[in-house]
């Protein structure tokens, strides 16, 4: 069954399409409507299938947006967020970090000729530590254009084959439920592997992502060390991750 959307609804949709993500104050003060009025139209739109309401906001489901296209997002929180897990890396470490805009912010706030090595399947990754005298191993694979990352089975077979102290991975969505998301099973299946190979397991994500679950779950809360983030989560999810054992760490 089609659902009707008035002409509000319908624009906010074209900005999911767009950006992949919107928020609830951004929307507020678009529309000049109230909060409450945002969130009945959020409710409205996940009746269609093909979104999904967030902390403070709302995402297209199974949508893999484009790296370029998320790269403005959120921008200040996603430095915090690297600068604060690149403080954990200890010299002599082997590191493995993923694709994402916000593991990008990692490899940026990495010093040059730190002592560790980093895997990597992102091509932005790599770039960022090319002039910084940090050997880097780039997981050969299947180009994924939309976020430059590699997978399939020559990515997983690399990774197989190595092991990592600590490992940082980014992830579209995270609940109490279904644990850590992603858009992309490809992406989805290369970060089950890196955190099988881990000694310790870190999630970077900011906190539009807190209550999101998407397409594909690849990893339980409990699976993770630590989460690292720009804001703590709701009352909800901080208790689940209570239980779970998780650590989270605003940056």
């Amino acid at each position: 069954m089609s659902i009707a959307l008035n002409a509000r609804q319908q624009q906010m949709m074209e900005r999911l399409k767009m950006d992949g993500e919107i928020k609830v104050i951004e929307m507020k003060e678009l529309f000049s409507v109230t909060e409450m009025t945002i969130r009945r139209d959020l409710e409205k739109l996940e009746q269609t299938g093909a979104v999904r309401r967030t902390f403070g906001g709302a995402i297209l489901v199974g949508k893999d947006v484009a790296l370029q296209d998320r790269a403005d997002y959120m921008t200040d929180e996603k430095i915090r967020i690297g600068r604060k897990a690149a403080e954990l890396i200890e010299p002599g470490e082997s590191v493995f970090i993923d694709g994402g805009t916000t593991t990008l912010q990692i490899a940026r706030a990495l010093k040059p000729g730190l002592g560790i090595t980093v895997v990597t399947n992102a091509l932005n990754v790599a770039g960022e530590l090319l002039d910084k005298r940090i050997p880097t191993i780039v997981a050969g694979g299947m180009i994924l254009e939309s976020t430059s990352t590699l997978v399939g089975p020559i990515t997983s077979e690399t990774i197989a084959s190595m092991a990592f102290n600590r490992v940082f991975l980014g992830a579209t969505g995270v609940s109490g439920l279904h644990g850590f998301s992603n858009s992309n099973v490809y992406e989805a299946e290369i970060k089950k592997l890196a955190i099988r190979q881990a000694s310790e397991v870190n999630i970077v994500i900011d906190h539009s992502k807190f209550g999101a679950n998407v397409l594909v779950s690849f990893a339980e809360l409990a699976k993770a060390d630590r989460i690292i983030t720009d804001r703590l989560p709701d009352s909800e999810l901080l208790e689940a991750c209570r239980e779970a054992s998780v650590a989270i760490l605003e940056g």
